[in-house]
């Protein structure tokens, strides 16, 4: 594969997750961020997923036989195991992963970029338009988008046939899956060369053949985190009875509350603002079951949680206290 040199522009949840697996995958990483302030606050979020890693080799190489609960097929495969090894590559990725706020730098010698930023969708635009000047001809350009299109950003990056979706999941080194979704001007050669970055960073790639809001993923996903909220926003219930139900009832780790805090309070509240505008998100069977969400009484809920700080479990507190 002739990509070596893999910039990944934010450095949010799950932003950091993908520089650092890329890099313990081998690839020579730089994370650009927008300020000194925004490399203050990925440091940590960089020291943790160092620490996560090597807490979850040890856990790894405790066990006898394959165990779900534990097993991190992005750090390695059960049979080839090898625990000295992937210590190494931890420390390794730990040493070599880079933070910058020069972008033309950090762009120089970039075979792939994945823009991995907040749910707005002129930020994004405005991201495009900065890096295009700088990107090489032959750079495969993917975004991270939980929501948005790839088309409605494609015109705008300099290279639209380079460009498509790459959505992770949140915990990639454990919940290995990526989606991946081109649009109308995508070549096939950038959406093989996609799934060929993917699984060399030890990712399960699924195809998305049509364009679609919220993926394979999320659009399964979101309908259920919106059903919790609304239950607390609406006076309900409150937040551990709701997920208690959840887990109780079907057996699930965790319930919508829980992986709200997991995401981050940031994320929920710029889907809930996305989804209030995007048609065709919400099925008209679901809307008819379900609907109307009290959007408004999300977004001010949410809005509140974070102007407290209480941001997830990144700031300790969320719906649940993590301190």
């Amino acid at each position: 594969m002739d990509i070596k040199n893999v910039v990944v522009a934010g450095g949010g949840v799950l932003g950091s997750q993908i520089a650092f697996q890329a890099a313990y995958c081998g690839f020579n990483v730089t994370i650009w961020l927008r300020s000194e302030a925004s490399v203050k606050r990925c440091e940590p979020k960089i020291d943790n997923l160092h620490k996560v890693y090597l807490e979850t080799i040890e856990e790894m190489a405790s066990l006898k036989e394959p165990n779900p609960a534990i097993w991190a097929s992005g750090i390695s495969d059960f049979e080839t195991f090898n625990k000295e090894e992937c210590i190494k590559k931890t420390e390794e990725a730990y040493k070599n992963l880079k933070l910058s706020t020069d972008l033309k730098e950090a762009l120089k010698d970039c075979d792939l970029l994945v823009e991995s930023m907040a749910e707005f969708a002129d930020q994004k635009i405005e991201f495009y338009k900065k890096v295009a000047p700088y990107l090489n001809k032959n750079a495969l350009i993917l975004s991270n988008s939980s929501t948005l299109l790839p088309s409605q950003f494609a015109k705008y990056t300099g290279n639209p046939s380079h460009f498509l979706a790459l959505h992770f999941a949140n915990h990639i080194w454990k919940n290995n899956v990526t989606e991946v979704m081109g649009h109308d001007k995508t070549s096939k050669e950038s959406f093989d060369k996609a799934f060929e970055f993917a699984k060399a960073i030890r990712m399960f790639p699924l195809p998305v053949l049509k364009e679609k809001n919220g993926y394979l993923l999320n659009s399964l996903l979101v309908p259920f985190l919106l059903s919790g909220l609304d239950l607390f926003v609406n006076g309900v219930s409150d937040p551990a009875s709701i997920d208690k139900a959840w887990t109780t009832g079907t057996g699930a780790p965790q319930g919508p509350f829980r992986i709200f805090d997991i995401v981050g309070l940031q994320t929920a509240y710029n889907i809930v603002t996305q989804y209030q505008k995007v048609p065709g998100i919400i099925s008209p069977l679901l809307k008819k079951m379900m609907m109307p969400y009290n959007f408004k009484g999300m977004e001010k809920l949410l809005k509140k949680y974070l102007d407290e700080g209480k941001t997830g479990v990144a700031s300790g507190e969320g719906f649940y206290k993590y301190k």
